[in-house]
């Protein structure tokens, strides 16, 4: 009685424990119960019978995965090799203790938290590392309770109560102090570890020690840590690692990653307790209508339900690893992509889903600045923009759009445990949220492999639907078989540069790109999938070891010359020729088509394609094409027209060729045939693709007319 309720209805609601309350969920459970309320025990997650976050070190994991990412592409590997920290909290605290413990490798040299100032100016890491297992096992422990033995010379702990901390030598050096005072204040030792020159800062405490210069204490609204909070410009750590939330402002993540800081958002880093609950309610909501069928006891269940932890972990793990990689590929192109992603905030901005102050995203006047200065938007920005990619995409398909079609089906059975499904397959279409897991799976998939602007891209080149794109992309990832070379990709963390690894992604990106914006092009909306890809997937699977075979002249020699380039980086052989040979599997698409229009088989018609393409320079065409001017929607619709334009003479000829030739013949013979019957309409177009290949930087009327001539000759000629 007497409450207005403004929101529209929602499937449930989930209450997530937070701040000293974890003992409330059995309560709300409790009370769930007592109510009748359809979920039951999946009401408030992590209770009794639930994940229990501090035990799997689920939410520091996570944030581990962002740091792990920061430092590789830093060049250090986290989990072999010592780095310094300075942290924000204590060792019986769930973020902190549990993050200090993901490597035997920390060297912590400073932390504090309510009570204490920890200082270690040059711990031992193993030793130390064995010492913080103690205190992470003592409940309710302290850093009053680390052993004073093991401290380095020159450290201590000093209790925040204490009027001042003698400035040692060694604590110093190891924070990189300043100040020629002999001792500090315990809050002024606290701003100097917050700005100390450390490898890492780690944040797994409670409270906001991070602002913006330009920002107010006022205006942090966390007045309990006004004394000792500092500017993230002035941050001289490497990394930060967000385990907890509100570390900082997301003003003060931005000033800080404009100074060279590596970072993300919390809302990235410490992502991975909210899933696990996700993941909880979702598990119990199947398992309790088996044990409602009489299929299963409640003891049963928990049994169960607690038997799959280790691998909810890895799925968990798994969301934040690819988050993380999809943020390191955007930050490689934050400087290229500032008009694409200029445009797509202004978009959603007018469409009223961003408010673009509300999140501290750059105005039009910070954007052209950028701009002029050659700079791009920072990672905090773009964890932002990859939310909201997220978010805007989910939100414009409706709840069955994609659980309808049988071909997402598989996706249910990827998101839950694999004992699960074994067991309990059956019931999964029937779960009462299939279409919402369904969609969120697809969504992340889609936006963490595609980029943050896939979608926004696809639409402003091709005008079509969501679902359609959706699709496109779905399409191009099974037809290619993306997921293996990814997983190869992965597997060589901490092997080879990150950069060398995103070259590899973002290639990969680039066929996503061709290929679902080809099939939205090509085919109406109503396009299904499970015909379409076994339609195309066995002939692209066997024709795509045979490219580098089939490639001739230039483009042969592009293709030795970009997989040279990934073998120098210290990828491995297979993949750099797999990789060099991405964009051409595209075209591949072109020749399944062409041997279905001309009865002749796929094996005939590739070598005559690829043959074709050399003869009038399209892989030429194609790099001047991309080189062309795309800060405007109106640019990046000319390069996407002049590019398909350019796919559809390439197939038009070879289709001419394939029909009006002597299949006897090799590739070389019949094209010369073909040119010898056509040769007045041969000899213009040869004559303007030549002149336009002597220009130094083609634009869009030189290309505009090369690609007219191409048009005619397939209008003019006899085939």
């Amino acid at each position: 009685a007497d409450v207005v309720r403004h929101d529209d209805d929602d499937p449930y609601l989930v209450v997530a424990a937070d701040k000293g309350t974890a003992t409330f969920s059995d309560l709300a459970n409790s009370i769930s119960a007592e109510y009748g309320f359809w979920l039951g025990d999946a009401f408030a997650s992590g209770g009794s019978e639930g994940y229990d976050h501090k035990a799997m070190g689920i939410t520091a994991r996570g944030a581990w995965e962002s740091v792990k990412r920061h430092f590789r592409e830093l060049g250090i590997d986290t989990q072999s090799e010592a780095f310094t920290v300075a942290g924000i909290g204590d060792m019986s605290g769930d973020v902190f203790g549990n993050g200090m413990l993901l490597s035997e490798h920390i060297r912590l040299v400073a932390a504090f938290d309510h009570r204490h100032v920890f200082l270690d100016p040059a711990p031992d890491a193993a030793l130390s590392f064995i010492e913080r297992q103690r205190l992470f096992a003592r409940p309710r422990s302290s850093w009053d309770d680390y052993d004073r033995a093991l401290i380095s010379p020159g450290g201590g702990v000093y209790p925040r109560s204490a009027k001042s901390i003698t400035i040692t030598d060694e604590v110093r050096e190891a924070l990189g102090i300043e100040t020629t005072a002999a001792s500090l204040t315990p809050n002024e030792m606290i701003r100097e570890i917050l700005r100390a020159k450390v490898h890492l800062l780690w944040n797994g405490g409670i409270g906001t020690y991070v602002k913006a210069a330009t920002e107010s204490q006022a205006e942090v609204g966390d007045k309990s840590n006004d004394s000792v909070r500092v500017n993230g410009g002035d941050l001289r750590c490497w990394v930060v690692g967000e385990g907890g939330n509100l570390g900082l402002t997301q003003r003060g993540r931005i000033e800080a990653a404009r100074a060279g800081v590596q970072l993300n958002n919390d809302a990235v880093d410490n992502s991975a307790g909210v899933d696990t609950s996700d993941n909880e309610v979702n598990i119990k909501i199947l398992l309790d209508d088996v044990v409602r069928s009489g299929d299963l006891t409640m003891k049963q269940r928990n049994e169960l339900l607690h038997s799959m932890t280790d691998e909810v972990a890895d799925l968990v793990l798994a969301h934040n690893y690819d988050q993380n990689n999809t943020l390191g590929n955007a930050r490689m192109q934050a400087v290229g992509m500032l008009p694409v992603h200029t445009r797509m905030m202004r978009e959603w901005t007018a469409a009223g889903e961003l408010d673009r102050d509300l999140e501290f995203l750059p105005g039009e006047e910070q954007l052209r600045e950028l701009e002029s200065d050659g700079g791009g938007l920072t990672s905090p920005e773009l964890c932002v923009l990859l939310a909201y990619s997220k978010m805007i995409l989910a939100a414009s398909l409706s709840d069955d759009a994609l659980a309808g079609d049988p071909y997402f089906r598989p996706v249910l059975d990827s998101y839950f445990p694999s004992e699960l499904v074994a067991r309990y397959s059956d019931r999964l279409p029937d779960h009462p949220l299939a279409p919402d897991v369904i969609k969120t799976v697809v969504v992340n998939d889609l936006v963490n492999r595609g980029g943050i602007s896939f979608v926004f891209r696809a639409r402003e080149e091709t005008a079509a639907a969501p679902l359609d794109i959706v699709r496109g992309y779905t399409f191009a990832r099974d037809v290619f078989d993306l997921p293996d070379l990814w997983a190869r990709v992965r597997a060589l963390d901490n092997q080879v540069p990150t950069e060398a690894q995103s070259r590899v992604y973002l290639e990969a990106r680039r066929l996503l790109d061709r290929s679902a914006r080809w099939l939205v092009q090509t085919y109406s909306s109503a396009v299904d999938l499970t015909t379409e890809v076994a339609r195309f997937g066995p002939v692209v699977a066997e024709l795509s070891p045979q490219l580098p075979g089939l490639l001739r002249g230039a483009e042969a020699a592009r293709w030795r010359e970009m997989s040279e380039e990934f073998r120098a980086q210290g990828l491995p052989e297979d993949i750099c020729d797999d990789t060099a040979s991405l964009l051409y599997r595209f075209m591949l698409l072109d020749v399944v088509r062409i041997s279905e229009r001309t009865g002749r088989s796929a094996a005939e018609v590739a070598p005559l394609y690829f043959c074709v393409s050399e003869r009038y320079e399209v892989d030429n065409f194609l790099t001047r094409i991309s080189a062309l001017e795309r800060s405007g929607r109106w640019q990046a619709l000319a390069r996407q027209a002049l590019r398909s334009d350019l796919y559809s003479a390439l197939a038009s000829l070879t289709a001419q060729i394939v029909r009006s030739t002597d299949s006897e013949l090799d590739a070389k013979e019949r094209v010369d045939e073909w040119e010898a019957a056509n040769s007045a309409e041969v000899l213009r177009v040869t004559a303007t693709v030549r002149d336009i290949s002597t220009i130094d930087a083609s634009d869009l009327a030189s290309l505009s007319v090369a690609l007219r001539a191409l048009r005619t000759l397939v209008a003019q000629s006899r085939g």
